[in-house]
């Protein structure tokens, strides 16, 4: 039997009641948080860096906190117009969370940032600086998901089998027919064994009976003793659902119905029934939403209708009342008859009309003398413009996402605040907040249909008593030489269909089907003297945690939701910096599979040998840009990302010609815009090899992963070995192989543990447990990297602009301080 809506309600009401009182505590912190907003917009001097910094950091940390609340609320209540001011609050957040990680980034001059101070003081631990990912981004676009999956697998079928690439050594036919023969015998061998030991059994089994003399009973008795069983078997099981219904009835007991429920959600299954209900409920919002719309246009539009139109004409009765003429109707651009009602006089709409045509001609003419003005006092202030930055730089930038965080938080107060839980004590929709929101709907749908009519009546009037004919204002019209908007690309494949490019790329290897690994499989502790290096003026290398939480940032957030993207700062391409084994390839499966995103490739080792020519690098590109476009979210990998850029290209790989790709890879990415849920992202373990401004200019982002430290080598050892299936017991070391291990990549590690730990180790560690010495001698078979390749790799780092900024800033840091130290011996 299946369980009612009802009886799921009430073995959830305990937890709607609970994720209330959830939301509720979660808007007491965004009102501190809002109020706390106002004071970053004020500029502050370099000297107050700190303390800035500071501020910033507990801000950030907070609204994390608050993240991870509304992606729980959003996932889990049922009430669909809750639902639909969460989901506003929660992209509103995440991207708040992304303005002020840029703003960290230009305060700390680093994409890394040391907040174990900012914890310490928050009590909090560094679990609550893990980035939350909406399960949203996934849930919601699973049908889309599974239609591209099937798509591909279409595709993949009609190519036929894939031949594998490897070849195998050539063997000798005696060879070959020895090791044939050796296992054949070693099958016959097992049959042999498995045969003998079920013999020994029984043998077994028949002299046990002959010496403790068991009874043999005959077929009857036998069928007896087994009725006898069964029937006191039944007949317990009878008196004891008797028992049970019985206390049911008297209210001494749960149903089985609720029961199962409670357990259910102890098992976790109470999130996937929270979003059963989520769907039911949806489904009747939709119904309702349509019915009252249009039981409102049926019943409230004609009075509507009467009543902007009396409205309108006594409008026009005033203004030639006092001006002696009839207005010019507003346009539809500027708002048409919403302007009138916007609780104004007729002179006052007339005098904003004629401000607003001749504000436009204004501006075109400031923004002439502003360009020429920029140009004169670049020249003029060369010098004071650095010293100009520093105090500028200490500025949070405005927000886009405060406004609609704060409109939010306003509806929540005024609508749902107040609410009794009692109210929607079946989570349905509030009817009366569904009539308000589809009335307005219905007056503007009206409005617009009442503004043509009246255009053509004040023409009318026009032409009737002024004897003019009717001149409505237009909106300026822009210059055809000087265009503000982007150029559009040049669509070099308009009579082709989107199945038909996918097929393509599918069958060239340039779309491909990314593995699912997610982010947290990347497995990195936390780097928690940060701070302490800091004071003492020595640059942290970042852990694995760290970078682990800006491709959170900068790919995931930013990817997974169109509406986050459009308003986030715009980042278009990302570089993923160090040596092989860090999991470069890794992080961009694991952004490909927390957003559902198509992975292209576009590396030089897979465009050799495809689409020659100058002709054939712009069809590749464009129809790779076009495609991720139309089935956004993508991403576009590079593997090996310096031979774009290449300095000189070695002669081994001049027929690759791996930099024809550059030019147009740096024009495509340009017409990418806020919206446009496209990222690049480029791997590379050899970036000496590139020009930095080619690269720098490509790349907006660029991530270094160093190897990793002590903290994460620990973390990685004991959670590889457990995912083997391997329990870590007293006898293993892992404090001493994390110290070992110093130099080793976690792909180093990966490959030492499968190493050791084959099938057959695996059975005897009941009887022969793990010692840390069995993976020694994997390890140094393996070539770690040394210290002269990572000092390379940090030297090419801060020569990128923002690595030269760092460096600057900690030089003038010590600079002052040397000042200060001699200051303070000559007062001395």
């Amino acid at each position: 039997m299946t369980s009612s809506p009802r009886e799921v309600c009430e073995v959830g009401s305990m937890s709607e009641q609970a994720y209330q009182r959830l939301w509720d505590s979660s808007h007491v912190t965004l009102q501190e948080l809002l109020d706390q907003e106002l004071p970053l917009l004020e500029p502050v001097p370099d000297r107050e860096r700190q303390s800035f910094h500071y501020r910033l950091s507990s801000l950030y940390l907070y609204y994390l906190g608050l993240l991870r609340r509304f992606d729980t609320l959003y996932d889990q209540m049922v009430h669909p117009q809750k639902r639909r001011l969460l989901r506003r609050l929660l992209d509103g957040v995440a991207g708040r969370v992304l303005e002020l990680k840029d703003d960290l980034v230009r305060t700390d001059l680093s994409e890394y940032h040391c907040l174990d101070h900012v914890l310490q003081d928050l009590k909090l631990t560094p679990a609550d600086l893990e980035v939350p990912i909406p399960k949203y981004f996934l849930l919601e676009q699973s049908t889309i998901l599974k239609e591209r999956g099937l798509m591909l697998a279409e595709i993949l079928s009609r190519m036929g089998p894939v031949t594998s690439e490897t070849s195998f050594p050539e063997m000798h036919r005696t060879k070959a027919i020895i090791l044939l023969q050796r296992a054949e015998r070693a099958r016959q061998g097992r049959l042999r064994a498995t045969f003998m030991r079920e013999i020994r059994k029984e043998e077994e089994r028949d002299r046990k009976i002959r010496e403790e003399g068991w009874h043999r009973f005959s077929q009857d008795q036998a069928a007896i003793i087994i009725q006898k069983v069964w029937k006191g078997y039944l007949q317990r099981k009878c008196t004891q659902h008797d028992r049970w219904t019985e206390m049911e009835f008297i209210g001494m007991l749960p149903s089985a119905h609720q029961v199962n429920l409670r357990v259910m959600y102890q098992d976790g299954l109470g999130e996937d029934i929270g979003r059963l209900r989520q769907i039911e409920k949806e489904e009747e919002f939709q119904v309702a939403m349509v019915k009252t719309h249009d039981v409102l246009r049926e019943t409230e539009g004609p009075d509507m209708k009467e009543k902007l139109k009396e409205q309108i004409r006594q409008w026009f009765i005033e203004c030639h009342a006092l001006t002696g003429r009839f207005p010019d109707y507003p346009d539809e651009s500027l708002g048409g008859s919403y302007l009138i009602f916007a609780d104004k006089t007729p002179e006052q709409v007339k005098m904003e009309l004629e401000v607003q045509a001749q504000e436009s001609k204004k501006k075109n003419q400031e923004k002439n003398k502003e360009k020429e003005n920029e140009k004169k006092e670049r020249k003029q202030k060369k010098g004071k413009g650095r010293k100009r930055e520093a105090d500028t730089m200490l500025k949070a930038w405005p927000s886009k996402f405060i406004p609609v965080i704060n409109a939010g938080h306003e509806e929540y107060i005024n609508v749902w605040k107040n609410q009794h839980e009692s109210i929607h004590s079946t989570q349905s929709f509030d009817p009366e907040a569904l009539r308000v929101e589809k009335r307005k709907e219905v007056e503007e749908e009206i409005r617009i249909q009442v503004d043509e009519l009246m255009r053509q009546e004040l023409k009318n009037l026009h032409l009737a008593v002024d004897r003019e004919e009717g001149k409505p204002l237009k909106p300026p019209k822009k210059k055809a030489g000087k265009k503000t908007g982007k150029k559009k690309e040049k669509d070099l494949t308009p009579d082709r269909s989107v199945e038909s490019l996918l097929e393509e790329l599918v069958v060239f290897g340039f779309l491909r089907k990314s593995e699912t690994v997610t982010l947290k499989d990347y497995i990195g502790d936390f780097l928690y003297l940060g701070s302490t290096l800091n004071l003492a003026n020595k640059l942290p290398m970042p852990s694995l945690f760290d970078i682990r939480q800006n491709v959170a940032l900068y790919g995931v957030l930013r990817l997974g939701s169109p509406d986050i993207h459009a308003m986030a700062p715009l980042i278009r391409s990302i570089l993923l910096v160090g040596p092989s084994g860090m999991g470069k390839k890794m992080l961009v499966k694991a952004v490909c599979t927390e957003t559902g995103a198509n992975l292209f490739d576009l590396s030089p080792s897979n465009l050799q040998g495809k689409y020659p020519g100058k002709m054939g690098v712009q069809m590749i590109v464009h129809m790779v840009f076009k495609v991720a476009r139309l089935l956004q979210p993508s991403v576009i990998w590079i593997g090996n990302a310096e031979k774009n850029f290449y300095k000189r290209v070695p002669k081994e790989e001049k027929e690759m010609d791996p930099k024809r790709i550059k030019k147009d890879l740096t024009k495509a990415l340009r017409l990418l815009s806020p919206g446009d849920r496209v990222m690049l992202i480029g791997t590379t373990d050899q970036p000496q090899l590139a020009e930095m401004k080619g690269l720098c200019r490509t790349y907006e982002r660029i991530l270094f992963m160093p190897r990793p430290d002590y903290a994460s080598r620990f973390v990685l050892w004991r959670q590889m070995i457990e995912t083997q299936g391997v329990q870590v017991t007293q006898n293993l070391d892992i404090s001493a192989l994390a110290k070992v291990s110093d130099g080793y990549t976690p792909g180093h590690i990966l490959q030492a543990i499968h190493s050791v730990l084959t099938e057959r180790r695996v059975l005897q560690l009941s009887k022969q447990p793990l010692v840390a010495s069995e993976f020694l001698g994997h390890l140094a078979k393996l070539e770690p990297m040394y210290r002269e390749e990572e000092e390379s790799l940090k030297d090419w780092y801060f020569k990128t602009p923002l690595g030269k900024r760092k460096v600057k800033f900690i030089k003038d840091q010590d600079v002052e301080e040397a000042k200060l130290a001699k200051e303070r011996k000559k007062r001395k």
